[in-house]
């Protein structure tokens, strides 16, 4: 008999969540934290596999949203996914300022 495959948080992201051998580490950048965003902002999220506290989930990982409002340290931040729009609490080093 074969065992059930694990379905985790964190299942099938080998290579989706995967530093490079220079970035490794703990220590996000502190330009990254200390952005403040306003909301009506537009962030891409790219998710730092090192810090799990407000970790988004894998399928959020390169996508973009606005900025609605704070919830502590973390941001609440909207976004579409196909047609259906979704809510989020992500943390700034999980966060990147939109160009």
């Amino acid at each position: 008999m074969m065992v059930k495959a694990p379905k985790g948080y964190r299942h099938r992201t080998r290579k989706l969540l995967r530093k490079n051998v220079r970035e490794r580490g703990a220590i996000p950048p502190l330009s990254m934290l200390l952005i403040d965003y306003k909301p009506g902002d537009r962030v891409h999220i790219k998710i730092n596999p090192s810090i799990v506290k407000g970790m988004p989930h894998r399928r959020f990982h390169g996508k973009t949203g606005i900025i609605v409002g704070r919830r502590g340290r973390a941001y609440i931040v909207e976004v579409y996914l196909g047609k259906k729009k979704k809510t989020l609490i992500v943390r700034p080093e999980h966060m990147m300022p939109a160009r």
